[in-house]
């Protein structure tokens, strides 16, 4: 079975961390964030994987090249403009001829793959879509099923304490090739507000698939990208790639505190306290006396002597001064220097 990643949205939400960076590219846990999700693919013996690009496309291809080093077969389709979530899956219906597998761009999960895929055939779904549940189901699409999961209805963003279920739309489909009739070509085209309607309204077998649970998470909003990474260094989550740095490290006169994991060619100065879960890129500098809680630092930032991160995420090759005072919830871009002294409010961007 081939998989088709729509890699190819600016990350506006992410913004500034994905002003120089493709969403795809972020770090998680000191790699980027697609590698995760492709290493997870290959771990059920998919490596014919597509990817749809619009955004710093060469970032993807100068890290993953044809995927041969990492066990792939890749293939890239850009997109002149944006097509949305169904449009970009029909700009690559030339490599699609069987049964296949689409993943949003900004999802991190273990679902168990082999058993949705069970649940589809034994169905003879034309379209199957993971479901997960959620606590507040207001901010997603919601999908009323059947009793033996045959989809009837999709709600989009219901109002709160209106959803029948608290089951939404994973962002996670398994699609057999004669739906992409129903997309028209090269034009913007949404699974979620046309191509599955549409369906149901023809009288398509649309599955909903909840399995049996599992780890899922749209990393899209700076506190889920911060949350994705706490929940890998604290085990909650099976699909995380073998992480360097992770695990004992000594460093004379430092302080380390739970789950941290520090990056090749890092210094780090005496007398400073690392708290996790925490991840520091490599090549990063910490000066004397620093502190970091919970926070994440990407490649080459520095911080300087006594500064303090609690909760936070560093761009790279920032510049944090000495004394400064990095609030919970903020996000320093890359490239930015931060002076001595200065105290960054909690959520700052």
């Amino acid at each position: 079975m081939k998989a088709l990643l729509l890699v190819g949205g600016e990350g506006t939400r992410l913004r500034p961390l994905t002003c120089n960076t493709v969403k795809a590219m972020v770090p998680i846990l000191n790699r980027p964030f697609l590698e995760h999700m492709v290493s997870y693919l290959r771990n059920y013996g998919i490596t014919d994987i597509i990817l749809t690009l619009c955004y710093l496309p060469d970032q993807l291809e100068a890290f993953f090249g044809d995927g041969t080093s990492f066990g792939l077969n890749l293939v890239y389709v850009m997109e002149e403009s944006p097509l949305g979530t169904a449009g970009a899956v029909k700009n690559a219906q030339q490599y699609l001829d069987d049964t296949f597998l689409v993943f949003n761009g900004d999802i991190f999960t273990d679902i168990d793959l082999q058993a949705m895929l069970a649940y589809h055939r034994n169905r003879q779904a034309k379209a199957t879509i993971a479901l997960t549940p959620v606590l507040d189901p207001s901010a997603y699409g919601v999908l009323e099923t059947e009793p033996d999961g045959r989809v009837v209805r999709f709600v989009e963003k219901p109002k709160p304490g209106e959803a029948k279920t608290n089951l939404i739309n994973a962002g996670i489909y398994i699609l057999e090739p004669d739906i992409l009739d129903w997309i028209p070509q090269n034009r913007p085209y949404m699974f979620e507000h046309h191509l599955y309607p549409h369906l149901l309204k023809d009288g398509i077998p649309v599955y909903g698939y909840a399995g049996s649970g599992g780890y899922w998470i749209d990393i899209g909003t700076h506190d889920k990208y911060r949350q994705v990474q706490y929940d890998l260094l604290e085990g909650r989550c099976t699909a995380v790639l073998n992480i360097p740095g992770k695990g004992p490290a000594v460093y004379p006169g430092v302080t380390i505190e739970g789950e941290v994991t520090i990056g090749d060619g890092c210094r780090i100065g005496a007398g400073t306290r690392i708290a996790g879960p925490s991840a520091i890129s490599e090549n990063c500098i910490i000066e004397d006396g620093a502190s970091i809680t919970a926070s994440f630092l990407w490649p080459q930032a520095r911080l300087g002597k006594n500064a303090i991160l609690n909760k936070c995420v560093i761009g790279r090759e920032s510049v944090i001064g000495d004394r400064a005072v990095i609030g919970e919830g903020a996000v320093i871009g890359d490239h930015t220097s931060i002076e001595p002294g200065t105290q960054i409010a909690p959520g700052s961007r």
